[in-house]
C-alpha cells in the first residue's frame, strides 16, 4: 500500500536519484535498473504498469543520468551491494511507501533481496527479471563464466570502454531487435569508464547465494529462454534456495533485456503472476 506517494518526494535523494512517480494504484511497485542501465529501459512497460499501480523509476548512481556529484558512484561505498540496497531502503522510506512490489532487473534483483532482509517491512513481493546471486562457475554451482572469463571482462572494460561499450550489447540484446541494442548502447556509453570499471568488479564477482535463504516473502523470477548472463540453472538454483513461494516463468524471448525486446510478453507475464 502506499501511505503517501508525496511524501518528501523533493528531498535531496529522490531528486538525486532522479525518481519519478507515475500512476496512483493503491499498490506501490519500484523498478530498479541493471548494470549500465539508467530508468529510461523501463519505457516500454510503465504506461501499462502506472494504470495499476504507483509506479516509482529512478537511476542508480553509476548511471550516466545521475548529475548531482553528491549522487554519483564511489567505488569504495558500492564495493558490494550493501550500499545500493541501503539507497533501496532509503528511497523507499523517503516516499512514503510499504509492502512495496519491486521488480529488480539483472543486479538490481539480487540488491532488492539483500535490501528486503535488511527492511522486511518495506517489501511484499520481489521479481527478479533475468538477476542471478552468483556468475561464477563453482563446483556444485553453474553461474555461467569462469571466473577467467570474468577477469578478461573487466580487463576488456578497463582497456577499452568506447570498444567494449559497443560491443557487450550485442551479446546481451535480442541482434533482432537493433533500436533496442542501440538504446542499451547509449545508456553503457553516457555511463563514465572510470565508473565501469569498479562496478563491473562488484558485479560479476559478487555471491549472494546466501542471501536467498533469508527472503520468505513471495518472489517470482522471470527468465528468457536464452540469456548469455543468466543460464537456465540460474533460476531453478534460486527457486530451490528462497524460502517464501516461488514462481518461475520463462519468457519466449533471446537475451539479456525482455523489457526492451519483448515487453508485450513481459506485461502479459507480470499480469497473470500478479493478477491483473
Amino acid at each position: 500500500m502506499v501511505v503517501n506517494n508525496n511524501n518528501n518526494n523533493g528531498s535531496l535523494l529522490s531528486r538525486g536519484l532522479n525518481a519519478k512517480i507515475m500512476g496512483s494504484g493503491k499498490e506501490a511497485m519500484v523498478l530498479g535498473h541493471g548494470f549500465g542501465g539508467n530508468q529510461s529501459l523501463w519505457d516500454k512497460i510503465v504506461p501499462k504498469l502506472s494504470q495499476v499501480y504507483t509506479v516509482v523509476v529512478f537511476d542508480w548512481s553509476f548511471s550516466g543520468s545521475i548529475k548531482d556529484p553528491n549522487f554519483m558512484f564511489d567505488p569504495k561505498k558500492y564495493s558490494s551491494y550493501s550500499a545500493f540496497a541501503e539507497d533501496l531502503i532509503a528511497l523507499i522510506d523517503e516516499l512514503g511507501l510499504t509492502s512495496t512490489i519491486f521488480l529488480g532487473h539483472s543486479m538490481s534483483g539480487l540488491i532488492g533481496c539483500l535490501a528486503y532482509t535488511k527492511r522486511p517491512d518495506l517489501f511484499q513481493t520481489l521479481i527478479l527479471l533475468c538477476s542471478s546471486p552468483r556468475y561464477i562457475n563453482t563446483e556444485d554451482y553453474e553461474g555461467g563464466f569462469n571466473k577467467s572469463d570474468i577477469d578478461q571482462i573487466v580487463a576488456n572494460i578497463e582497456s577499452n570502454y568506447e570498444n567494449w561499450s559497443t560491443n557487450f550489447p550485442c551479446l546481451v540484446v535480442d541482434e533482432s531487435d537493433p533500436q533496442s541494442l542501440s538504446r542499451f548502447q547509449k545508456c553503457l556509453k553516457e555511463m563514465r569508464p572510470e565508473v565501469a570499471t569498479p562496478l563491473a568488479r562488484t558485479v560479476f564477482n559478487v555471491d549472494e547465494r546466501e542471501i536467498l535463504e533469508k527472503v520468505d516473502i513471495p518472489c517470482i523470477i522471470l527468465q528468457t529462454k536464452n540469456d548469455i548472463v543468466v543460464p537456465a540453472s540460474v533460476p531453478t538454483f534460486m527457486q530451490k534456495k528462497i524460502k517464501g513461494s516461488c514462481t518461475v516463468r520463462v519468457i519466449n524471448t533471446n537475451g539479456h533485456f525482455p523489457h526492451l525486446t519483448a515487453h508485450h510478453e513481459l506485461l502479459q507475464v507480470l499480469g497473470e503472476v500478479l493478477g491483473f
